[in-house]
């Protein structure tokens, strides 16, 4: 019997499918994503590709999910009916937020709207102080009180959040114990569960994004798990984590805001990897799906990640104009718009392109599903890049008029251009828009990106890769096999893990250190409770960071921390690591500054999965010979040239060819432009070089 691992990864427009087998084996299957229940693309997606190539549900071993789900409904704010319950005189902390402006010059900036309005937020007496210890015991008699309220006004979920209870949480305990009694058909979500680290007003924020989206999730988890088991399926099935890990389908119930990103995060999983199998310690990954581009960092082979993170922008690039959420997340910037973004002529008579997408429905003008307006999908099309017969593998024809159409209509006419002009402006706005936004995102973490070879990833990437690659100056390109699916590979690629944090703050000379390695083993054992639950009991990792920064400063920054107990002797230790990752950030670190920590945290985590991937033994021996040829547009030629199309399936290892080229698989399409050379490797994976680079 076959044993397989299956990655589902549902994106705004397309849901994908990778089907890897325990000898190296991989299929892929991608379909549109199905609104307004997204679950049923999942299954019927499923049930197909494994007809097609021929598994049962008993041949499973184990499902991966990522989904955009709990990320579309805080910014659409389709969540549950929720209140807060805070400690008195902190009712309005949600809106008084940080007390800055996130546009300093801007008059009129629009801070996000709470997700709980005012007349939900309700306030007990209690108060406990910043060393935990109690000054004013909890008003239970308020608190069922508050409850009785509750129920009357038909609230579904509530978030608690007392001051000071990441240092001591018993009265948010008590809380939740109070509302098993009096309300147990709420859902309830502690801040001190949550995110139980300093600073109010993004523990607060985290908290109720938790819970707003929290029987959403509960009840499309659960739906899932159902269908899966009533056809057969007995395996694991595990939720991919914003942070680069994954967790048990119980955890992400009772942390949906943990996987806030679980989608998007499989691209750079997969380029992690990828990075690793290629012996390329960096790498940026291009992520280009079908509603949005995103791109991250990989650093000796591992993606950068952070702590925070912000949900609908009220300005799409603009730090501090959304919704801070307190979780680990790698690190993506998102840099423009996807295949189905809709082009379209401003006010001032300018070409923009998205962010509004036209998704799966209606879609692009060119899917022939109702859609009217013009795409990015739409303007590659009419460009030659894509082949209308063989869009997924010519399962899902496109209408050629319907996309010059809407082009010549929305764009062409309004600007005075042709409709191929008109196409090549949108196609060339979105591919400088991408290169900007990832040259900032690189800038900005102290990297020249020209030092970061780009790795295609998304069912659109490919056919954008290589133009960004020359705004940006990079070059090397590497395409993996699947590239369009590949998120969903990450997923597959990802261990088994999650992170713990804790607050306790202290300058390093004067620490209690045995409290600290008390927390630390505190969050390891938890950790493992968790993994054990997910049948993991053995090659457990633990990591320990600390979030540190010199005294005065208002920001830190992570410093790995040594194993074992902590004492004064491990000050030196500490101390170098801290300076070591403070100079890698600016430069020179000071010797003289007193270093203080204020969160610890922790990461847990499986064995990595072992994904071998069959190396062929058969080089070319041959030149490929292309399977057709096709009018593409290049800038190169300010013209169509007729261009030679290679099937991918049949580029053997070894081969190699000047482009320009067209390269097509079924989940996506590669543009290679001229200047550029491409290699396969063992792996079948496609190697694109700027001619007269060095390597």
């Amino acid at each position: 019997m076959t044993s397989i691992k299956v990655g589902v990864d549902i994106g705004g427009t397309f849901t994908d499918f990778v089907f890897l087998e325990s000898q190296g084996n991989r299929s892929f299957g991608k379909t549109l994503t199905t609104y307004p229940d997204p679950s049923d693309g999942f299954i019927n997606g499923l049930e197909e590709n494994l007809q097609k190539f021929e598994y049962r549900y008993e041949d499973i071993d184990t499902i991966i999910h990522g989904t955009t789900l709990v990320v579309n409904a805080l910014i659409e704010r389709k969540g549950a009916k929720t209140a807060l319950i805070t400690t008195e005189g902190f009712r309005d902390q949600l809106e008084i937020a940080t007390e800055s402006r996130y546009d300093l010059y801007d008059l009129f900036v629009d801070n996000p709207l709470p997700l709980v309005p005012r007349e939900l937020r309700y306030t007990v007496k209690e108060r406990m102080l910043n060393d935990g210890t109690v000054l004013e015991p909890l008003d239970e008699t308020g608190v069922k009180e508050t409850f009785r309220r509750l129920r009357e006004d038909g609230v579904e979920a509530v978030a608690v959040c007392f001051l000071h209870s990441y240092r001591n949480m018993a009265h948010e305990t008590r809380v939740r114990e109070i509302a098993e009694e009096v309300a147990p058909e709420l859902y309830i979500s502690l801040s001190g569960e949550v995110s139980p680290e300093i600073r109010e007003y993004p523990r607060t924020s985290t908290t109720v994004a938790n819970v707003f989206v929290q029987p959403l999730v509960q009840r499309y988890l659960s739906n899932l798990e159902t269908a899966l088991q009533a056809r057969g399926f007995s395996g694991n099935f595990l939720m991919m984590l914003s942070g680069g890990g994954t967790c048990t389908v119980e955890t992400a119930m009772r942390f949906p805001i943990r996987i806030l990103e679980s989608g998007p995060v499989g691209g750079t999983i997969a380029g992690a990897y990828y990075s690793e199998r290629s012996r390329l310690g960096q790498l940026l990954v291009f992520d280009m799906g079908g509603t949005t581009a995103k791109a991250s960092l990989v650093d000796d082979g591992k993606p950068l990640t952070t702590n925070e993170f912000e949900v609908g922008r009220a300005e799409r690039f603009m730090k501090g104009s959304g919704m801070p959420v307190k979780v680990p997340v790698v690190e993506m910037i998102e840099i423009g718009a996807g295949g189905g973004s809709i082009a379209h002529v401003n006010r001032l008579g300018l070409l923009k392109v998205g962010p509004e997408s036209a998704g799966s429905n209606p879609g692009p003008a060119s899917y022939d599903l109702g859609g009217t307006r013009p795409t990015v999908t739409d303007a590659d099309l009419i460009l030659g890049y894509l082949n209308p017969d063989y869009f997924l593998g010519g399962d899902m024809p496109l209408n050629k008029k319907r996309a010059y159409a809407a082009i010549e209509k929305e764009v062409a006419k309004p600007l005075g251009l042709d409709v191929v002009e008109a196409a090549w402006g949108i196609h060339e706005v979105v591919n400088e828009n991408m290169a900007s936004a990832s040259r900032i995102h690189a800038v900005e973490k102290g990297k020249d990106i020209r030092d970061y070879p780009l790795f295609a990833s998304g069912g659109a990437g490919p056919v954008h890769i290589s133009h960004v690659a020359e705004i940006l100056g990079v070059e090397t390109v590497l395409l993996p096999v699947g590239a369009g699916v590949n998120s969903a590979f990450g997923f597959l690629a990802a261990p088994l893990a999650f992170d713990f944090v804790r607050s306790f703050y202290g300058r390093l000379k004067t620490l209690e250190w045995n409290d600290v390695t008390a927390l630390y083993e505190e969050m390891e054992q938890e950790g493992k409770v968790l993994l054990a639950q997910a049948g993991v009991t053995e090659e457990i990792e633990t990591l320990r960071y600390a979030e540190m920064k010199y005294a005065g400063q208002t920001h830190e920054i992570a410093v790995p921390i040594p194993a074992g107990a902590l004492t004064v002797q491990s000050i030196p230790e500490v101390m170098a690591n801290f300076k070591m990752e403070y100079a890698k950030r600016y430069a020179e670190a000071n010797e003289d500054m007193v270093i203080e920590a204020l969160n610890w945290r922790v990461v847990v985590r499986g064995p990595e999965p072992h994904i071998y991937l069959r190396a062929s033994e058969n080089q070319a021996t041959a030149a490929a010979s292309p399977k057709a040829h096709r009018d593409v547009y290049f800038r190169a030629y300010k013209s169509f040239q007729q261009t030679p199309v290679y099937e991918r399936s049949t580029l053997a290892p070894g081969t190699a060819f000047q482009g320009p080229a067209i390269v097509e698989e079924r989940e996506s399409t590669l543009v290679v432009n001229p200047g550029f050379l491409l290699k396969v490797d063992e792996l079948s994976n496609l190697w694109m070089t700027k001619e007269g680079a060095h390597g």
